[in-house]
């Protein structure tokens, strides 16, 4: 299989899209024939990306390489950073809005999903110019 590679750009101001993207991604791997462990793996990554991509980066892209080994996952935002990325991987940690959370968002649970799903995570933020996510998805077999 050659590389696929996949772009979204997630609005920082609009919750009802989030997941757009998780979804599509998650339609092609089915097409590319994918197990269901995976495909539900990469969702669920994406999914909480797009989340944290609108909670907390304004918004920002998601790119996705994928391949029969691996599908790499790459999100990208300038919002304000991640101060303390060690304390912010703590299951309940988040600094979500009492808005945010009145929606059913922001439970401190995003990031902490994304390890757990993942094979592999990068988080490099820099405080003031924003964040990236980088995840790694091995399919099974």
């Amino acid at each position: 299989m050659e590389k696929l590679k996949l772009h979204y750009d997630v609005d920082g101001e609009d919750f009802t899209s989030a997941g757009e993207a998780s979804t599509d991604v998650k339609r092609v791997l089915r097409r590319l024939g994918f197990d269901s462990d995976t495909m539900r793996r990469v969702a669920i990554c994406m999914y909480e990306g797009e989340i944290n991509l609108v909670i907390h980066g304004g918004g920002g892209v998601a790119d996705v390489e994928v391949d029969e080994n691996e599908i790499v996952i790459v999100l990208v935002d300038h919002g304000p950073g991640i101060p303390d990325v060690e304390q912010a991987m703590q299951e309940g940690w988040s600094t979500a809005s009492q808005t945010v959370r009145e929606l059913g968002f922001g439970a401190g649970m995003g990031l902490p999903n994304m390890k757990r799903y993942s094979d592999e995570i990068a988080i490099e933020s820099t405080v003031g110019e924003g964040t990236t996510v980088t995840m790694k998805i091995r399919p099974a077999g």
